[in-house]
């Protein structure tokens, strides 16, 4: 039997995020201040990996396949997870924060368009996000209300803004608890909440939920360390970004705390965890398990 192919799977989902996407920002430009509109989708349409829609919607198809759910609330909820991802890009490049002029190979938002408007464009796209997963039909309300949960609760004091909170903290210590913590809440919290999300709306069972939950938590870590560990081996024109500016900060990463080999060891067990979580789910070889090997393999 043949494997599953990431490479023959992921581009036609990474063109599926982006159309959904493009015709949503459609709808939101028709009554957005053109600037506005501007500044927001040169952002979120720039590309990238789309990896939080694509966890989404793998999601939503596997447990669809069993309970018929998906459709719109997973595409919603997909399109709404990356505008919160684009958002938190826009405002960790600003000066007062990350201060990057080069944002996958070309200028930031506030270097391309001011940095009000970049963070009005980021304001913006984190509030639509929340219009997109709560609008749809009176039959889809209750599930399109435990979708905006999740992505309030992922995307708020208590994930993605507290996660940064903790990475900019003047005592920040360079312990290993300190940061899984951080970048569960920083990274973390947002994928988790894409593979939750997708199961929601695919109408999975509590098993489903409990796999995403697992899978989620695993892939977020094995992702950061990854990112931790191209930042000290890449080079800036593969990643489309400056390279070691956490070192140049003082921010504590994974390789500088417990070595790059044993972080590179650290996001291969997480890995093994993730795909240990969803072969209840799509068997011995599928996407989720493909996407969770891509995590760590990936070069950029």
């Amino acid at each position: 039997m043949a494997s599953f192919s990431l490479d023959s799977w992921l581009p036609g989902q990474q063109k599926r995020v982006e159309l959904l996407l493009a015709a949503r920002m459609d709808q939101l430009a028709r009554h957005a201040p053109p600037r506005l509109a501007e500044a927001m989708r040169y952002s979120l349409l720039d590309g990238g990996k789309r990896l939080r829609p694509v966890l989404c919607l793998a999601f939503a198809d596997t447990v669809a396949r069993a309970s018929n759910g998906g459709g719109e609330p997973a595409n919603d909820a997909a399109c709404a997870l990356e505008c919160i991802h684009t958002y938190s890009l826009i405002h960790d490049d600003l000066p007062s924060m990350d201060d990057d002029d080069l944002r996958r190979g070309r200028p930031t938002s506030h270097k391309a368009f001011g940095e009000a408007m970049a963070i009005l464009a980021g304001d913006a796209l984190q509030t639509d996000a929340f219009a997109l997963v709560a609008r749809g039909t009176e039959a889809e309300h209750a599930l399109r209300g435990r979708l905006v949960a999740e992505l309030a609760i992922a995307a708020g004091s208590a994930g993605m803004v507290g996660g940064q909170v903790l990475d900019i903290a003047d005592d920040r210590p360079a312990t290993l608890d300190y940061l899984n913590r951080l970048h569960r809440a920083k990274t973390g919290a947002l994928i988790k909440a894409a593979c939750r999300m997708g199961a929601i709306a695919g109408r999975g069972d509590a098993a489903a939920l409990a796999a995403a939950e697992t899978y989620g938590d695993a892939v977020g870590l094995a992702f950061q360390i990854a990112d931790d560990v191209l930042d000290v081996t890449s080079s800036p024109e593969a990643m489309g970004k400056p390279v070691g500016a956490d070192a140049a900060a003082g921010r504590h990463t994974f390789p500088a705390v417990v070595g790059l080999e044993q972080a590179r060891a650290m996001a291969a067990d997480h890995v093994a965890r993730a795909i240990a979580a969803v072969v209840p789910l799509e068997g011995d070889d599928g996407p989720l398990a493909a996407l969770a090997r891509y995590s760590i393999e990936r070069k950029s």
